[in-house]
């Protein structure tokens, strides 16, 4: 059943009745007026309007000229008699949704009022979607407050209102994805497409066709033709993440595409043009691929007209708190974890480890806290930070100490295989895999600290 609310203006009593009716059996909810200025309060309120063509005093046309002058933006559907579709036709060029031609069953008026709606659903939802694009995208909301970072919002606001291509360079997980799409949502194609294509994921023998599309027949199972991503950002914005894995055959064509903006599907002679505007990534240094000639030094010229150098999170320290405290207000509600702050010693282990994988690393790190702690704030033992793979050791801030004020190493390992212990109902099997030890060292430091090493559950 829906909820939608219909506005229903015809001045024939009999026939107001009987859509009236028909509509309400169908779970809408429905206002009935015998004319335009009866109907203009109810429209306010309404999704849909059905108007007669033909009303006493203001007509249709007038009638949705009105509807527009104020503001409501409810679709109109006209409905019209034998002779008037023409009228009808101009209606709809004036921005009526559809006609409805007297005398209309009754099944054909339900197939009508679905459809409008439908699409208006689908034109709301896409206009929700851009709003929240816009408000996700805002600079305020890529946390940030570094002096290196409000830099990079500088630049980005000024270069996005332009056409300039931008290579962005950074580690992986920095954020570079972000700010392309801050770049996109703050320029006048933000209404078109935003196209990510990750080099790196693409195969080098698919990777001119996922770009470039191809013709039916090109190659084997090729069975009907398709356009490539950058047909698909036609008047949008192409990001090309890790730019630094295009292979040299492919780099040729890129630069085509920034110089001239043509390129030819694979398996076709014909040129195509398209409109795009290219921000590039890449977490290698490309001046040095250039020097290795693994990089076009014509190509590298086109994508770094707009160079922006994101740093990584460990020489924006400062940047840290608040980017943990954001995550935690967007991951919490989301995993419906109890925990909904971060304590001054947790936050203090967060700001002290080096994060090799940037600002990626922290949310999941955060997310995996908040998953497993128990309390309504993270403490230090809630952070649980992956160690490091290559054996290197995290980098602290020699102005800190090592543990929170008044702690010992000693005190601070009993706390955690306590901890431990008591997420794992007792079991030692599973404490000693929470704390990366096996059972018989667990096993061990449960007897240096007198507890009682009950057989294993």
């Amino acid at each position: 059943m829906s909820s939608a609310r219909i506005l229903v203006v015809e001045d024939e009593d009999k026939l107001r009745r009987v859509v009236q009716l028909e509509l309400e059996s169908q779970g809408y909810e429905v206002d009935g007026a015998t004319s335009a200025e009866q109907g203009l309060p109810l429209a306010t309120v309404a999704d849909l309007i059905l108007t007669d063509l033909r009303l006493p005093g203001i007509d249709g046309i007038q009638f949705l000229n009105e509807l527009h002058a104020r503001g409501i933006g409810a679709p109109v559907v006209m409905m019209t008699a034998h002779g008037s579709v023409e009228t009808a036709v101009e209606a709809m060029k004036l921005g009526a949704a559809d006609f409805l031609q007297k005398p209309f069953s009754l099944d054909h008026l339900t197939t009508v009022v679905q459809r409008v709606l439908a699409v208006q659903s689908l034109r709301s939802e896409n206009q929700r979607m851009r709003e929240e694009l816009d408000q996700r995208y805002q600079f305020d909301n890529i946390v940030g407050r570094s002096a290196a970072m409000r830099e990079i919002f500088h630049t980005v606001e000024r270069v996005a209102p332009t056409r300039a291509t931008v290579l962005l360079a950074g580690e992986s997980g920095v954020g570079k994805d972000m700010i392309a799409r801050a770049i996109h949502q703050h320029s006048p194609r933000k209404n078109h497409a935003f196209v990510k294509i990750n080099c790196t994921a693409l195969p080098e023998n698919l990777m001119e066709s996922e770009l470039f599309g191809y013709e039916k027949g090109a190659f084997t199972g090729a069975n009907t033709s398709k356009p490539g991503r950058f047909e698909q950002a036609d008047k949008g914005t192409v990001f090309l993440d890790e730019i630094g894995d295009v292979p040299p055959n492919i780099q040729v064509k890129l630069l085509r595409i920034l110089q001239e903006k043509q390129f030819e599907r694979l398996g076709s002679n014909m040129t195509r043009t398209v409109d795009v505007r290219v921000v590039a990534a890449t977490n290698v240094d490309l001046r040095a691929a250039l020097e290795q000639g693994r990089f076009r030094e014509d190509l590298y010229y086109r994508l770094n007209v707009v160079p922006i150098n994101v740093p990584p999170l460990r020489e924006r320290k400062e940047d840290i708190p608040f980017l943990a405290m954001h995550f935690v207000r967007k991951l919490a509600p989301e995993l419906g974890a109890r925990a909904k702050d971060i304590s001054p010693a947790a936050m203090d282990r967060l700001v002290a480890h080096s994060w090799p994988g940037n600002v990626r690393e922290l949310e999941n790190t955060i997310e995996r806290s908040l998953v497993l702690a128990s309390g309504d704030v993270l403490q230090p033992a809630d952070i649980r930070i992956e160690a490091p793979r290559n054996g290197s050791t995290i980098a602290l801030n020699p102005q800190q100490p090592l543990l929170p004020e008044g702690e010992t190493l000693e005190h601070w390992e009993q706390m955690m295989i306590r901890e431990a212990l008591r997420r794992a109902n007792g079991n030692k099997s599973q404490a000693a895999r929470m704390l990366g030890l096996t059972r018989n060292a667990l096993r061990y430091r449960l007897s240096q600290m007198g507890l009682e090493d009950n057989e294993a559950q």
